[in-house]
């Protein structure tokens, strides 16, 4: 046993013989004078006693030996600028992008009707007939009287060229003759009216009228959807009026196909709706398939937010105290090499998925703990494994 450690046993051995040879209780004066001079005496020895204590206590701790200081394994990565994007999911609806309604120009009876409900037809294809009885009925009226008009003005016509009658006669069969060319020229053109052709290509999907009911002009017989040009309607909030913008990039998802095309926003609305605070876009899809139909759900992903120069960490790394701060675990070396593990409060901006923001509190070059990072606490040593 070396000398200072005797010495130090026997010093502490005084001690306590002192203090157990003093009475255990001392006669406190009575008068004001001698209080004051007893707690003088009591606070001069209390102070001696702590000073030998802090001696004593100091001497044992360079006399113990050294503890050996625990590393943890941890892994490094280098704080750099990256881009960041946050997207958003919105609820959507496929609506079709190319639909009319197949009309009549005239009014009339529906004579036939060559199309039903899911039919596919195409551009300029018969859909129905409609009655015209009476324009033909007139037709053939005017068609009588023109026969007759005609043979007239062409007798006018030679008399006239050998100056035979007079001139008014041979105007008046002329003119009679033009009216009723010109009658027939209109009555046959509203003839042709009586057939309802196909305007576009698609799928008849609603049925009107029916064979033997009235037609009035414009009132729609058929309506045919062009399934292969679809759009995708959803309504936004009106925050993303300056992050979104026409011909933006989006993905648009299907749940009930489970599936997903790129596209690109075609329409932005140029109202809010007042009820919901929302305006609309579109999204043109390409149905060529015929996979996607009208109604079907869907989601867009929209990229609401870009940071082309951000610093992110693993939303994993940053951790918070018990006074809600929120830090991290960065390197800093110190006298001897050792690489030590120090505790950096920072704050954060917008995250998506596992990437979060960090606005301060960390600087390019930095070096943060990434694996083990719960592990350490604040002065660790560490031994490090770089990512990167």
């Amino acid at each position: 046993m070396s000398t200072k450690i005797i010495s130090t046993i026997l010093f502490l051995s005084a001690i306590s013989i002192l203090i157990s040879c003093k009475p255990s209780t001392k006669t406190i004066p009575a008068d004001l004078e001698g209080k004051r001079k007893y707690l003088t005496q009591q606070k001069k020895e209390l102070s001696e006693l702590q000073k030998s204590i802090e001696q004593v206590q100091s001497e044992i701790v360079e006399l113990e030996p050294k503890r050996k200081i625990k590393k943890v394994l941890v892994s490094l990565d280098t704080v750099q600028n990256v881009e960041f994007k946050q997207f958003t999911n919105v609820q959507a609806i496929v609506v079709p992008d190319d639909y009319v309604n197949a009309s009549s120009e005239t009014g009339g009876r529906i004579l036939k009707r060559m199309a039903d409900e899911g039919d596919y037809v195409r551009k300029g294809q018969l859909l129905a007939t409609v009655d015209m009885d009476p324009l033909e009925r007139q037709l053939d009226e005017i068609a009588t009287s023109y026969a007759l008009a005609k043979t007239i003005f062409e007798r006018q016509k030679r008399l006239w060229e050998q100056n035979i009658g007079s001139e008014l006669q041979y105007l008046e069969a002329k003119t009679k003759k033009e009216s009723l060319e010109k009658s027939t020229a209109t009555i046959q053109s509203q003839l042709t009216k009586k057939n309802v052709y196909a305007p576009i290509s698609g799928i008849v999907d609603q049925e009107f009228l029916q064979e033997g009911e009235m037609s009035a002009p414009g009132t729609p017989i058929l309506r045919i959807l062009n399934t292969r040009k679809i759009k995708v309607v959803a309504d936004l909030p009106e925050n993303y009026l300056g992050t979104v913008k026409k011909n933006d990039k989006v993905s648009v998802y299907f749940p009930a196909l489970d599936k997903t095309i790129q596209s690109k926003i075609t329409m932005m609305g140029r109202t809010i709706d007042p009820s919901n605070r929302t305006f609309k876009i579109e999204v043109y899809a390409d149905n060529s398939k015929g996979d996607l139909k009208p109604n079907l759900l869907a989601e867009v992903k929209i990229n609401n937010y870009t940071n082309k120069e951000a610093i992110t960490l693993g939303a994993e790394l940053i951790q918070e105290d018990v006074n809600g701060a929120k830090f991290i675990y960065k390197i800093t070396d110190d006298e001897n090499g050792n690489k030590i593990a120090k505790k950096q409060i920072v704050e954060t901006g917008e995250s998506f998925e596992n990437n979060i923001e960090v606005h301060t509190g960390l600087s390019l070059g930095d070096i943060v703990i990434v694996e083990g990072a719960r592990s350490v606490s604040e002065g660790n040593i560490v031994v490090t494994q770089t990512n990167n």
